[in-house]
């Protein structure tokens, strides 16, 4: 296998590599994770069962696309594909180094540029990919009511019930969804999709960076209320967002219901305690206003 994916790097970059070292590194809690080096060049490579290869796939183009933006950095993708019954995804290796103040803010702003770039005027994606290794439906919907509240809640719901999640009162929130976004029509922007505290790093040079997409066309806000969950981000990065690109003032009534989707899906990959945490967050969005 490895010798494969080296003869791809080769061929996708041009030019000669020839390994001489090969190190595990974290590669989260769905992917094996790599660095390969060799003749001063270093490459991130991830490891995953051979069906996976279009997730690995979605991913190298949702990098793609948000590069393309020029407004804030990604992984560069290099290759991915199938051997010896595994399929990878090879990116360039990049040096991470401290956070501060000044690079949050940074972060933020880069973010909020990321959220202005024009794209299409509907929501979804050109094919469906992965939240985690749990796929995401990504049909191209004009209304963002019905996209959330059918691809994000309705089908994260109809997998938890088959793993057994006991949610009573399905059908209210779904009902609850539709009349909270109602009202609510955002311009579709290229969201990363799945922006936790672990998917974001520091170049040593200071630069931000966003890692691990889940990308789709969406509310920005569904960036904003992930990034407040397992942990959350600094008040700096906030404040950097909001001098570029407002917040709105109703944001609060939504992040709850974005969030949901994420817990759901936490449910549905590791089961546990985040039954008993959506359950409360569906009685707090069922309590809540509209």
């Amino acid at each position: 296998m490895w010798n494969v994916i080296t003869d791809a790097i080769a061929v996708h970059t041009g030019r000669p590599f020839v390994l001489e070292q090969r190190r595990p590194v974290s590669g989260g809690c769905i992917n094996q994770g790599y660095c390969l080096q060799g003749q001063g060049q270093a490459y991130f490579i991830k490891i995953n069962q051979s069906h996976q290869v279009d997730m690995f796939a979605a991913e190298a183009l949702g990098l793609q696309q948000m590069a393309a933006t020029h407004t804030i950095r990604v992984p560069r993708p290099i290759c991915h594909g199938v051997s010896g019954g595994q399929s990878y995804l090879v990116l360039e290796w990049l040096d991470f180094g401290p956070e501060s103040a000044e690079t949050w803010t940074e972060m933020g702003r880069r973010l909020a540029t990321l959220h202005a770039a024009p794209g299409p005027f509907k929501f979804g994606w050109e094919q469906d990919n992965t939240i985690g290794s749990t796929p995401q439906i990504n049909t191209w919907t004009l209304d963002w009511a019905s996209f959330f509240t059918e691809h994000r809640l309705a089908y994260q719901l109809q997998r938890a019930q088959r793993k057994g999640g006991q949610f009573p009162q399905t059908q209210q929130l779904l009902e609850k969804s539709r009349r909270l976004l109602a009202a609510h029509q955002p311009q579709p922007a290229l969201v990363h999709g799945d922006l936790w505290s672990g998917n974001v790093a520091v170049l040593t040079t200071g630069e931000p960076v966003i890692l691990d997409p889940a990308t789709y066309y969406g509310d920005p806000e569904v960036d904003l209320a992930m990034t407040e969950l397992f942990g959350g981000f600094p008040a700096a990065f906030y404040r950097g967002y909001q001098e570029t690109r407002p917040i709105s003032t109703d944001y609060q009534i939504r992040k709850t219901l974005y969030n949901l989707y994420h817990i759901l899906n936490h449910f549905n990959l590791f089961g546990g305690g985040y039954a008993g945490q959506a359950q409360r967050m569906i009685q707090q969005i069922l309590a809540g206003p509209v």
